[in-house]
């Protein structure tokens, strides 16, 4: 197990007891069965950033605090330089470069999504979470499973989606695809 995701995994379940929220009562939150709630809690699997988001919503803390362990500060604005957002490597299909990690009480969660290419035609686990979900892709050409349908989007190309269906993405052509990611859990 990497020691990011025991980290971050231990940090939820800190954050979930702090708070006195119950193991079944936070998967029911979250609307997921109990084992796979436990299993993120446990660090066996891999928390996806949406989920991460929703549980820092419970809490009542930004996502950041979980990611990193560290509070944010910034309230009027938050500035991330180039290629100097928090980086998560926590999947080994995604990589996540978290935009605004430093602004407190945020209503959206943006990202910069890297997708490697695999040979194998790997499918990453699906993931489903609340709320709504925002992808503008920078570069390359990446493939959406949402739902029963397969979206191409090219550079440029952009989707809104309810995430409440089931999504994975993969990059094609052989080549990384990066794009914007803007998560929402307003309902």
């Amino acid at each position: 197990m990497s020691d990011i995701k025991k980290e971050i995994a231990s940090r939820v379940k800190d954050m979930r007891e702090v708070c006195e929220i119950s193991i079944q009562e936070m998967a029911e939150k979250l609307d997921l069965p109990i084992k796979t709630y436990e299993s993120y809690e446990t660090g066996n699997v891999d928390i996806p950033a949406s989920i991460l988001y929703e549980a820092s919503q419970i809490f009542n803390v930004d996502t950041s605090l979980l990611l990193t362990g560290e509070d944010t500060r910034m309230s009027v604005f938050a500035v991330t330089r180039k290629d100097k957002g928090v980086r998560i490597n926590r999947r080994e299909a995604y990589d996540y470069e978290n935009l605004a990690s430093s602004f407190t009480h945020k209503t959206i969660e943006p990202f910069i999504v890297t997708v490697m290419p695999r040979e194998d035609n790997y499918i990453p686990e699906p993931n489903y979470h609340k709320g709504y979900e925002f992808v503008y892709v920078l570069e390359g050409k990446l493939r959406l499973y949402i739902k029963d349908n397969i979206l191409d989007l090219n550079e440029g190309d952009s989707v809104y989606f309810d995430s409440q269906h089931k999504h994975s993405m993969i990059a094609l052509e052989n080549k990384a695809v990066k794009f914007l990611d803007v998560l929402n859990n307003n309902e």
